[in-house]
């Protein structure tokens, strides 16, 4: 085993979570050690939807391209509300990605190690922590015989977060009123009611005698199969394997005994529990992911609520690390995500009576008048904005109306030629954009803010912008006649919004 004394910073689960903070911390040039309980990698389908927004963030690093050759085979489709009939347009969000991509989440998981240990962070596996110690200068790590000090520590081990249970956090919330199964089987035999490619939502989901199911074909005889029970609540908390059986008898109930179980690569149980820590932060410790939130299951928003957690903390806890801001930039990231993660709970809760495979009249009433609005292009774009993450703005401060708005991957022209606004992101720098010959010559930037002096196809709004790691503007001008001094103390002090 691997014996570690001392780091900058532990990441405690390597899920996608874990591991996007691990690449955006190793990325910066923070030394990152990942400890991870299970010996090896799930290979589970589970959380396998990339919404437009994380589709974004990943390509802004050189990280997209890759996952999308892992993808599961199949048309564009646009997301959903509710698993209600009506595909989400993103369209008029003005992104290169308007559609969900469908990739493994452990295939998700492959790539973003082999980036992060590639860049410097160690993960160690099989290494399940046992006792969490902070103090004012850092945190010391007990597990499984390691022990290891680091200036801070992020749990983003999961919904049972054992580092949130060592500090004694309370996780309020709701218990989950009804439970289901999540497995990847393979099929012997298929029926015709079994899809034959990946669809949308509403065309996948099935109900029939007592169950309610779906079945998402992944290429050849491999299939995600989730279903759980429609004639009743299930609020057992029911621990226990799957067996075959049970898997067998849901299938064939609601696809017919002409689709018959080839194998079972495995399986869990999950429920609809809501709950979300109060603070993101306790000192020395952070939370993202699932460690910090969990809600139901609905519109494909857990693993990318996560990994824009990390999106948000890398480039903030780096500088923090490094000595470029004070600890009080991590602040601002409790600030802005724990409102993010609270509309997340706040419509998945809604999406959760709008999807009961039981529905009252009343109910069923909703849902008719919810599909009626969806049509409505207005409706459809705010929806669409609010599953897909584009429509996310922070609040900062600055008057500029493009400030806490992500910026478009538009085309620039620079002197060195044209390219897509994204590759600017790929080191994980801040970015300075002059669109107009606004930023004085010869201004002073401090580490990881780059200038970038370019003209633009299209009118991003603004004659500068000062961009964030993580693409979001923290300050802009219209102003491309004033160069005076006025305007050179108005970036440096904007410019440590993000060193």
């Amino acid at each position: 085993m691997l014996t570690v004394s001392e780091t900058e910073v532990v990441v405690v689960g390597a899920g996608p979570t874990g591991l996007t903070l691990a690449y955006e911390l190793t990325l910066a040039g923070v030394e990152t050690l990942v400890l991870e309980k299970l010996p090896r990698r799930i290979e589970q389908v589970k959380g396998g939807g990339i919404q437009p927004r994380t589709a974004e963030l990943l390509d802004s690093r050189g990280l997209l391209e890759p996952l999308l050759k892992r993808a599961t085979p199949g048309d564009p489709v646009g997301g959903h509300f509710a698993a209600l009939p009506v595909p989400l347009d993103c369209t008029p969000w003005n992104t290169r990605h308007p559609f969900p991509v469908a990739v493994p989440q452990w295939e998700i998981e492959e790539l973003l190690e082999e980036r992060a240990v590639a860049a410097g962070a160690r993960v160690l596996r099989g290494t399940a922590v046992s006792g969490v110690e902070p103090d004012d200068e850092g945190v010391v790590v007990t597990a499984d015989g390691l022990r290891v000090r680091a200036r801070h520590l992020v749990a983003c081990d999961g919904g049972h977060s054992t580092v949130r249970k060592l500090l004694g956090l309370p996780f309020p919330g709701r218990p989950g009123t009804h439970q289901a199964v999540l497995a990847d089987i393979r099929l012997a035999t298929v029926s015709p009611s079994v899809p034959q490619q990946l669809e949308h939502m509403s065309a996948l989901m099935r109900r029939a005698g007592d169950y309610w199911a779906m079945l998402a074909p992944l290429g050849g005889d491999r299939y995600r199969f989730t279903f759980g029970r429609a004639d009743q609540p299930d609020t057992s908390r029911d621990t226990s394997g799957v067996t075959q059986e049970e898997i067998t008898v849901a299938l064939q109930t609601v696809y017919g005994s002409g689709t018959t179980l080839g194998a079972v690569d495995n399986s869990s149980r999950f429920t609809d529990a809501t709950r979300q820590l109060e603070h993101y932060r306790a000192g020395r410790v952070l939370f993202a992911g699932d460690a910090a939130h969990i809600h139901p299951p609905l519109g494909g928003q857990g693993l990318n609520l996560g990994m824009q957690d990390s999106f948000n903390l890398g480039w903030k806890l780096a500088a923090a690390v490094q000595g470029r801001a004070p600890s009080s930039l991590l602040d601002s990231y409790h600030a802005e995500r724990h409102p993010v993660g609270a509309q997340v709970l706040h419509h998945t809760s809604a999406q959760r009576v709008l999807a009961d495979p039981n529905p009252s009249e009343d109910v069923a009433a909703l849902r008719d008048i919810f599909v009626d609005l969806l049509r409505l292009p207005d409706a459809n774009r705010h929806v669409a904005g609010l599953m897909s993450g584009l429509s996310l703005r922070y609040e900062l401060s600055g008057g500029h109306p493009l400030t806490g708005h992500r910026v478009p991957d538009a085309d620039l022209v620079t002197d060195a030629g044209p390219i897509r606004l994204s590759t600017l992101f790929g080191a994980g720098h801040a970015v300075l954009l002059d669109l107009a010959g606004t930023v004085p010559a010869g201004l002073g930037l401090p580490p990881r803010v780059d200038l970038v002096r370019a003209t633009c196809t299209e009118d991003l709004g603004a004659a500068a912008l000062l961009i964030r790691p993580d693409g979001y503007v923290c300050w802009a001008t219209d102003n491309s006649a004033v160069h005076g001094s006025a305007l050179l103390a108005e970036i440096a002090g904007n410019l440590a919004k993000v060193n």
